[in-house]
């Protein structure tokens, strides 16, 4: 594509909340806007075709597992990732430091870049910054991120100092071994709950001029307090004139916040993970449709999320979980996309229109929040099954 093939251009204002469109080689993106996740080029249990129907414009996809299944080679054979998985909208690969970084004890890290250990089947492998920017210029996509240092929630704050260091020295590496012909590069801001270490690492960044910043380092099991604030502390310090992408997040409060603090983009695998086990978001809040109060409902479980599970009832997609029937896989996944893209809708409609604010208090005052202890219990066992996973390699 080459970074001449991407244009971000800023629209309406309401508050800091901003609408924009980011001009890629294979079409535009309105933003703010979601990024399904497709980790392993495919978004769980749906096609290009379904993502198209329900307003995607743009996916993810993630170096560090398509590097290592099927490979970069298999890939760059098929023509890039788009050819791959037959999406011919715009992709955003991460460089796969997070999930690296996230390995704990099969990793070893040096100021050179990181070996570890496959979590599939223990084999050694090593990823530089350089690497990380080859790669994904390998897989053909059209905005790549930079090698970054995640740390881990609850890591010292000479630690977090470090990673943040790090992840600016790499940032530069990143860019240096970029070409015209590759993807846009993307910048990312570590530093963890320090405003020192947060502006810093933005204003060195900024100063560097890439195509456009991701706020990393959320996500990690931290409060959703320390999660906005990260946000506050990071967002100020970065061109206006840049596209400005929260990597992780995905929770529809989190969403509405944080596009009020004037964020562009967002991606996570939340809305599709949780709709696998049950979970489907409403108006009201995230309903578990396992529930036996939901066997006997006649209406669909949100008629005005417009998508094919629209079409069901809310007992039917009771009875197709307890059944263990995989459209259920499916239509979920589809009903929370689409929940999260069209809410992305509204809040584009409410910036243009010069009432965000009082959109987000609408919504964020009729929306059941998850219990917070809950959420961060389940983020742990989670982390500790990918843990136990990786060990099991």
């Amino acid at each position: 594509m080459g970074v001449e093939g991407l244009r971000f251009t800023v629209g309406s204002m309401s508050g800091r909340a901003r609408t924009g469109v980011l001009d890629t080689a294979r079409g535009p993106v309105q933003t703010p806007a979601f990024m399904p996740v497709g980790t392993q080029g495919s978004v769980k249990a749906l096609t290009p075709g379904d993502l198209r129907s329900i307003g995607a414009e743009i996916v993810l996809g993630n170096t560090y597992h398509l590097s290592l299944r099927p490979g970069i080679d298999v890939i760059r054979r098929h023509g890039g990732v788009h050819e791959f998985m037959r999406w011919s909208g715009p992709v955003l690969t991460d460089s796969g430091g997070f999930q690296v970084f996230s390995l704990g004890h099969m990793r070893r890290l040096t100021d050179e870049g990181v070996t570890f250990r496959s979590h599939i089947d223990g084999s050694e492998h090593f990823l530089s910054p350089e690497l990380a920017v080859e790669y994904q210029r390998g897989l053909g996509s059209d905005i790549a991120m930079v090698l970054d240092h995640c740390p881990a929630y609850g890591e010292s704050d000479e630690e977090v100092r470090q990673a943040t260091e790090r992840t600016s020295r790499w940032a530069k590496r990143c860019l240096d071994a970029s070409t015209g012909d590759g993807p846009a590069l993307f910048g990312i801001v570590q530093g963890g709950w320090s405003e020192q270490l947060r502006r810093s690492s933005a204003e060195h960044l900024a100063s560097l001029g890439f195509q456009g910043y991701a706020v990393g380092g959320v996500s990690v099991g931290e409060p959703k307090a320390l999660a906005y604030q990260a946000v506050e502390q990071s967002v100020p310090y970065l061109p206006m004139d840049k596209p400005r992408y929260l990597m992780g997040v995905g929770s529809p409060e989190d969403l509405v916040t944080c596009i009020g603090m004037g964020i562009d983009l967002f991606d996570c695998a939340l809305p599709t993970k949780v709709a696998r086990n049950g979970g489907m978001f409403t108006k009201n809040g995230r309903i578990n449709i396992r529930n036996a109060a939901f066997a006997g409902q006649l209406d669909p479980v949100d008629p005005e999320v417009d998508c094919d599970a629209a079409e069901f009832s809310a007992s039917y997609l009771h009875h197709l979980l307890k059944s263990g029937e995989l459209l259920f896989y499916r239509l979920a996944s589809l009903h929370n996309l689409r929940f999260v893209l069209r809410l992305m809708e509204q809040a584009r409609d409410a910036i243009r229109g010069g009432r965000y604010a009082a959109f987000a208090e609408g919504f964020l005052s009729g929306y059941r929040v998850s219990n917070e202890e809950a959420r961060l219990a389940q983020r742990q066992k989670m982390a500790r099954a990918r843990a136990a996973r990786a060990s099991s390699a």
